[in-house]
This record gives structure tokens, C-alpha cells and sequence, in this order.
């Protein structure tokens, strides 16, 4: 393998060989076939990874940001404290581009103001290994929308499907350690034309579904804060959390301590939390800053599509459509911004005649 290049080919045959040498070294967790659909779990063999999946119950974020994790345990009357913090090497495999623009967005939401330990540990232990996605993932998917549709600049390695064969582009060098255990090639000239003529191919297959410009959703939302929509919306919902337990991007936690039976020892944990359940703006007092389902949805929308990309650059949504295949009255972004949208122009119109 020569080392100064950054682009390779890793053929089909040699793929399930290489993921046992990973396995070997690392811990691998890739999307697996399940009876209860396809989901991001450790991998024992190159047999078991599915590298053309639709899409995850969960994201891969759940690997970087468990749903229950231990912070540190506590002794000696508080006074011994002992951090768990990651050390071991995992590797995921066959990350979806939009799952990789979430992970991008969370290495940003964890590292500024106090950067998160926990977090940042694991992720620097962690090696990502992208796919590209050559059409989308469901019909509720609106990632061209969003621009996920396309590779974040960070990666490790990304993979992309040109037939017999995976073209492997080394975007670090923890990509370069990951594929120096594989049976790579020199790209050739029909590689690069198959590569290209896949590439070239994908566009078309990802429609438009949002009617506003993303760079527009800001003012949109700001402009419709009132609007009877967000109540309409909130009469539907069941404020069950299910949209943010499923998104790529949500990462509001609760921190709880256990202690023993003596109050000496114990440790300190979290666990996932949604701003849409009831409890969650919920203060000492009995006063609820976000008291009906409505102003929940509202709150979730404007951080999504305003707040995140104000404070990180980046807008909190990823278009997988995790969230509508995972709500159960079947509230969906792209339906509502598309009527926010068309109310909005409406009374414009209106307002001008």
C-alpha cells in the first residue's frame, strides 16, 4: 500500500477478509440484519456487516453517546471520585453521509463551552467509516434538502459502491491504519470512470421535497412563531419523545446518582432526555416553560432549523426522516415547514394586494 496516495479500490471479495482483521483489533460495530430491522451492533465477523441498508432504527450516535452512561463512581464519603472514560478502539462501519453531518454537528455541540470529557474520550477512540449514499434511504428522507446528502470534510475512510468493487478514500490517518489491513489496489482508469459514472448517476435520484430554501428556514420560523400550525400539530402529538429518541442529532441528557444503601459510595449516571416530553422544561415551583405539546414541537423545530445553525454552523437536522418513520401520528418535518411555508406566502400575498 503506498502511503501517499489517498485513494484506492478495495474489491467485493476481499471486503468480509478485511473486516476480520478489523474485528481482530477493534471493536466493530456495523449495521447488522435483524428480525427487528437493521441496526448499528457490534459485528463478530465480515459476514454479519450490511453495507447496503436503507436506514437505522437508531443512529450510530448511540455508539458515541450511549443511552445510559456511566460518568464517574464515588467513594469514601464522596470524597474518591473515579472517571469512566473511554480507552478502548472501536470502529463503525458503513455510516450513512447524513449520519456522519450528525456526528460532525455533535463533535462541534460537545467540544465548545465545557467540553464534554466523556464524549470527546470516546470519540477520539472511535474510527468512522463512511458510505456513500447512491439514493436515499426512505421516503421520508429529505437529506438533498439539507445538503447530507454529500460527505462532511471530516472522515476516516469513505467507501463508495462502483459495482465488483469499493473505491476507498483515506480522509485521515486513522483511515490509513484501517485500510492498511485490507487487500487494496491502485485505482485504475476504468476505476475512476466506474466512479465517476456512479457518482454522476446519484443526483438524480434525490428529489427536492422541502418548497422553502433551507438558508430561508430561520426567518421562516421566526416569522411563523404564532402561527395556529405549531397547536394544530400539538393536538396530533403524543408527546412520547419517539422523534428524539430516534434523531441523529438530539443529545439532551439527565444526570442521575445512585447510591448504596450506606450514602458512602455509589456513582453518578446519564441518560437521554427529550424536550418533548412533559417533564423536561418542567422547574421547582410547578411552572412548565413549555406546558402544551405545540410549544414542544415549536421549541424542537426552531433549535433544529434556527438555534444550532446560529450557535454551530450547522443546522440541527440531517433530513434522514428517522423522525416521521418513528412518530406515531405521523408528524412530519417536510409537511410541516412545507405548510408553514405556504401559509407564510400566502399572507404575504395577501397583504400586499
Amino acid at each position: 500500500m503506498d502511503t501517499t496516495m489517498s485513494f484506492y479500490v478495495l474489491r467485493k471479495n476481499d471486503f468480509s477478509s478485511w473486516i476480520d482483521r478489523l474485528v481482530e483489533r477493534y471493536q466493530v460495530i456495523g449495521p447488522k440484519a435483524t428480525s427487528d430491522g437493521i441496526v448499528f451492533d457490534k459485528v463478530h465477523s465480515g459476514e454479519e456487516v450490511l453495507m447496503d441498508y436503507p436506514t437505522t432504527i437508531l443512529p450510530p450516535k448511540k455508539v458515541l453517546l450511549p443511552q445510559r452512561e456511566r460518568l464517574f463512581q464515588f467513594g469514601g464519603n464522596g470524597r474518591q471520585i473515579k472517571p469512566d472514560l473511554a480507552t478502548e478502539h472501536s470502529v463503525i462501519m458503513g455510516i450513512h453521509t447524513c449520519d456522519m453531518h450528525a456526528i460532525a454537528l455533535l463533535d462541534e455541540i460537545f467540544s465548545q463551552g465545557y467540553p464534554d470529557q466523556h464524549y470527546l474520550a470516546r470519540r477520539e477512540h472511535t474510527s468512522l467509516i463512511s458510505i456513500e449514499c447512491l439514493e436515499p434511504c426512505s421516503d421520508q428522507s429529505f437529506c438533498k434538502d439539507m445538503g447530507t446528502h454529500i460527505l462532511p470534510e471530516q472522515y476516516d475512510l469513505h467507501l463508495t459502491d462502483i459495482g465488483e468493487a469499493y473505491t476507498a478514500d483515506i480522509g485521515s490517518e486513522k483511515g490509513t491504519r484501517l485500510l492498511m489491513l485490507a487487500e487494496v489496489q491502485k485505482v485504475t482508469d476504468l476505476d475512476y470512470e466506474r466512479f465517476s459514472k456512479t457518482i454522476g448517476e446519484k443526483w438524480g435520484r434525490f428529489p427536492y421535497r422541502l418548497k422553502a430554501e433551507v438558508t430561508a428556514l430561520p426567518s421562516l420560523l421566526s416569522a411563523s412563531y404564532n402561527g395556529v400550525h405549531w397547536d394544530e400539530a400539538g393536538e396530533r402529538c403524543l408527546g412520547c419523545g419517539n422523534c428524539t429518541a430516534v434523531c441523529p442529532t438530539c443529545c439532551c441528557f439527565d444526570v442521575k446518582d445512585e447510591v448504596d444503601f450506606t450514602l458512602k459510595s455509589g456513582e453518578r449516571y446519564r441518560v437521554w432526555d427529550s424536550c418533548q416530553l412533559n417533564e423536561y422544561a418542567l422547574v421547582a415551583g410547578g411552572h412548565d416553560f413549555r406546558a402544551n405539546r405545540g410549544e414542544r414541537l415549536r421549541h424542537r423545530f426552531i433549535h433544529k432549523f434556527k438555534t444550532q445553525g446560529k450557535d454551530f454552523g450547522m443546522l440541527g437536522c440531517v433530513g434522514c426522516g428517522r423522525c416521521t418513520q418513528a412518530c406515531l401520528v405521523n408528524i412530519s418535518p417536510v409537511d410541516l415547514i412545507n405548510k408553514i411555508h405556504q401559509q407564510r406566502t400566502a399572507a404575504v400575498k395577501q397583504h400586499r394586494r
